[in-house]
């Protein structure tokens, strides 16, 4: 039955030039409920056009210099601990920024899916009850595959103090020689290590439903691009060039995370097109300058690691 609804829904979406759309968009457009139309599934594609001409090919999506040097895996020890102490600050000011988003939900089912994120990030584990296999690839990349799961809600799951996020992320940093001390707090962040966090808070965070919604739609399209890919490559070239055996298990999980949510993103900018007037050209300059604030990021390490390479010794950006 399933495999005729989608033959349905595949003929109806040529016949009225939907093709494109969700299958959850195409379901509700012929099921006429509120705010779908077969016009207004046009407009979105129109609008779909637009994004991907003047947002998905903002330059931190389609070209990063600084993690296609990173996925080489020529670092140095030092590049590497930069990277991690730039990379834990942006991973504990995230949970404020998630924080705000929960706070600032429009619904009860938008706080929930605001906490699923928050939660799974300080510690409880995805809990599916379809399926009890263990996170995939768990030991091999240095983790504990109970701990790895990418599906189900946090809704029954488990609180382990090691499965946050940033415990995974001290893992590699003690590896490295760096202690808790050293990671995680704003005093550690550079000036664009920090900028890109408060640009989260305040646009990914925002108390503006829609402008929320239009940096949480840039932030996911560029977390599921293949920068996870590329800092795990360059993790598995360090480990064969050096011999270290630094684990790979947060940022391969994130990776495969963000490989599932591309779809759901889609979705989700679907039914907020159908749900209000969006104004289309505001949601492409926030998601634009929430790119932004990403690319300030990438290139704060950039500019760290360049300066390393012209004088042979670490060099520290302003911090503020």
């Amino acid at each position: 039955m399933a495999a005729i609804e989608k033959q349905a829904m595949q003929a109806f979406a040529s016949q009225q030039q939907l093709t494109g759309l969700s299958e959850a968009s195409l379901r509700a457009v012929m099921q006429r409920r509120a705010g779908y139309s077969v016009a207004r599934g046009r407009r979105f594609l129109a609008f779909q056009r637009r994004i991907d001409r003047e947002l998905l090919q903002h330059r931190v999506i389609t070209h990063n210099p600084y993690t296609a040097w990173f996925s080489q895996g020529r670092q140095s020890r030092q590049q590497l601990r930069n990277f991690i102490v730039q990379f834990s600050v942006f991973s504990n000011q995230f949970l404020l920024a998630q924080l705000h988003k929960m706070i600032n939900a429009d619904s009860l089912e938008g706080m929930r899916a605001s906490k699923e994120i928050l939660a799974n990030e300080i510690g409880v584990v995805f809990n599916d009850p379809q399926s009890r296999a263990p996170g995939e690839g768990g030991e091999a990349e240095g983790g504990d595959p109970k701990l790895l799961a990418t599906q189900g809600s946090i809704d029954g799951g488990r609180f382990y103090f090691r499965a946050a996020h940033f415990e995974w992320l001290m893992g590699i940093a003690g590896k490295l020689g760096l202690v808790f001390s050293e990671l995680g707090r704003r005093r550690h962040g550079t000036s664009a290590t920090l900028g890109y966090c408060d640009a989260l808070i305040q646009l990914y965070g925002s108390a503006d439903y829609a402008t929320s919604q239009a940096a949480s739609y840039a932030v996911e399209n560029w977390a599921a691009a293949g920068f996870w890919d590329e800092l795990v490559a360059g993790l598995k070239g360090y480990n064969r060039r050096t011999g270290a055996d630094l684990p790979l298990a947060f940022f391969a999980w994130h990776g495969r995370l963000e490989a599932q949510h591309a779809q759901h993103t889609q979705e989700e900018l679907e039914q907020l097109y159908c749900g209000m007037e969006l104004d289309e050209g505001r949601f492409i300059r926030i998601g634009n300058r929430m790119l932004d604030g990403v690319a300030l990021f990438w290139d704060g390490l950039n500019q760290q690691r360049l300066a390393r390479t012209e004088t042979g010794s670490p060099v520290a950006l302003s911090r503020s």
